[in-house]
């Protein structure tokens, strides 16, 4: 009877213990903000915030995926956000008959062709050791061949890209459905992935940091300045939604609508990165991350490993950066702001937790209604106090007190940031990972 009871009470002890307490306090507290939002600031407005906050979402689990599962810091994220906004724009906006009507294609068909086979001459002179040249000499002749066809091929394309900005404006879109821009933007932000990953990976996680974060201006520069693929400054816009937009529904029941779709793909990636987060694959991953050294003495293939993690991430970066493009309904290569796409995401996830999925996402909610909202709150205080001081002590009243609110966004985020690495190091909703015995 004794031991009845002792197994009674352990197995209520157990109950007790994995009840989700942080995880219904931390939703509660969420969904108690965003009803205080819908209830101050209107739905129209609630809404738009709600879409760019799932966007953001998505680009978390993408982050949370590579420094939670694989330990890899990714400062780059503003990068594969930018490819994703620019597939969105390049395969759904409306075809650039203009373009198409005239010989410009076969003109950057050809020069592209001469890249291509520039490359493809360099690197078949670095590999003439392998007939018997000296490899001093073979590294003489590779340098000069890529000087030379550099110069060479750089001027033919030039003199093409000018011909289009002039004759055409730019090349134009494919006007494919939304859908297809997206897929395609996460995959060609994980090619881009898949290419750093075999360059930096082996690199020591802070040295990672700063590749990734030199290969996202890198992007940026090159969409900023190719005007013939992206009209660089001059934006485009506008870009097509999957859904209806306002001019057919109405400003809060198209933003409704276009939630729901990311609403969907948010849960869809969540059951995807659970099932695998509790996989002998993810088992196997946080075993590298937790100790690399003990992990290859078992045979594991490091490298491949943090390879799938690091491309994995930055498809669901790619593919969260076009869904906030096609929302915004424009693509502004100077738009992409280490602030806004590296830093604030970074701040998500180390609020809701590292490696958890469902912390991750609420974390995504809970910072961006913090972000957006602090300038409103900012600029209430301040007017309150500015009439207070004007009122009682004579005070001249400010007249540039909305772009101080502004700065107020990032006070609150580096606030919000110090206290819970100060009070929550591992985030509100630290990762769980179940232990088989």
């Amino acid at each position: 009877m004794s031991n009845q009871n002792l197994h009674r009470r352990e197995a209520v002890n157990e109950t007790t213990s994995t009840f989700p307490f942080r995880e219904l306090i931390m939703l509660t507290a969420v969904a108690l903000a965003v009803g205080a939002v819908f209830l101050f600031m209107g739905p129209a407005y609630s809404t738009r915030m709600m879409v760019e906050a799932s966007c953001y979402a998505i680009l978390a689990l993408g982050l949370t995926i590579q420094w939670g599962y694989g330990g890899q810091f990714n400062a780059g994220v503003m990068g594969f956000v930018a490819l994703g906004g620019f597939s969105a724009m390049t395969f759904t906006v409306p075809v650039n008959q203009a373009f198409w009507d005239s010989d410009l294609p076969g003109q950057l068909g050809m020069a592209l062709l001469w890249i291509i086979i520039a490359i493809a001459v360099v690197i078949g002179a670095s590999r003439l050791h392998r007939i018997g040249i000296p490899k001093r000499l073979r590294t003489v002749i590779t340098v000069v061949l890529g000087i030379v066809l550099y110069m060479v091929a750089i001027t033919h394309f030039r003199e093409v890209a000018d011909q289009i900005e002039s004759q055409a404006g730019f090349i134009g879109g494919f006007g494919l459905p939304v859908w297809v821009g997206w897929v395609i933007g996460g995959a060609l932000a994980g090619g881009v992935g898949y290419f750093i990953g075999h360059i930096c990976l082996g690199l020591r996680s802070d040295y990672l940091a700063i590749a990734t974060l030199g290969i996202a201006e890198i992007i940026k520069a090159f969409l900023k300045n190719a005007d013939w693929l992206t009209r660089g400054t001059a934006t485009v816009s506008p870009l097509p939604w999957p859904v209806p937009g306002p001019a057919e529904l109405g400003f809060t029941l198209a933003r409704a609508a276009y939630l729901s779709v990311t609403a969907l793909m948010i849960v869809a990636f969540f059951i995807l990165l659970q099932r695998a987060h509790n996989s002998p694959w993810g088992r196997m991953i946080r075993a590298i991350r937790d100790n690399e050294v003990s992990s290859a003495a078992m045979g594991k293939n490091i490298n491949r490993r943090r390879l799938e993690i690091f491309v994995l991430g930055c498809i669901l970066i790619g593919i969260g950066g076009a869904a906030l493009g096609s929302f915004n309904s424009i693509f502004d290569p100077q738009g992409f702001l280490p602030l806004n796409h590296t830093f604030l995401v970074l701040v998500m996830v180390i609020l809701g937790g590292p490696g958890n999925n469902f912390g991750t996402i609420l974390g995504a909610v809970a910072v961006y209604i913090i972000w957006v909202m602090s300038e409103p709150l900012a600029l209430w205080l301040m007017e309150i106090m500015a009439n207070v001081g004007h009122n009682n002590f004579g005070w001249e009243l400010p007249s540039n007190l909305e772009s101080r609110a502004l700065q107020a966004r990032v006070l609150v985020i580096g606030l919000l940031i110090t206290i819970v690495l100060r009070v929550a190091p591992k985030g509100l909703l630290p990762e769980k990972v179940k232990h088989h015995g």
